[in-house]
């Protein structure tokens, strides 16, 4: 239950955070800032969705986390780490040829894992786990 409550806390001032930076900051509205904003909320979104299923899964009286959910987080961390190898390999070819600053290319891989591990959940879920 203690991780359930950890993850709205932390969405919540993750939230915060992003809303500071919108209204306070020197939010340009353009393409990358805005692409950048929309990446965290799927991000905070999924975390929403992890602990409302976790909550539900109290209510009930199950277990948070059962057999099924942890080989689906299991198939689906391992799918996203290999093809997060890659997501940096094509990073590192590509920030010789760009003008962006080596931040701002870090930046785009760490999102990149975040979106890449979360595509990677909704596949396992949704396609490769119907039988198990």
């Amino acid at each position: 239950m203690k991780r359930t409550i950890v993850m709205f806390v932390i969405g919540a001032l993750v939230l915060a955070t992003l809303a500071l930076w919108v209204f306070k900051g020197h939010f340009a509205w353009n393409i990358q800032e805005m692409v950048m904003a929309g990446i965290v909320l799927i991000v905070v979104g999924f975390a929403v969705y992890l602990g409302l299923s976790r909550l539900r899964s109290h209510g009930r009286g199950e277990p948070g986390e059962d057999e099924l959910s942890k080989t689906v987080m299991m198939k689906a961390s391992s799918l996203a780490f290999y093809i997060s190898i890659y997501l940096w390999l094509f990073i590192m070819y590509f920030s010789g040829k760009t003008t962006l600053e080596a931040h701002s290319l870090i930046g785009a891989g760490i999102a990149g894992m975040a979106v890449v591990f979360v595509l990677c959940w909704l596949g396992v879920k949704l396609f490769w786990m119907k039988n198990a």
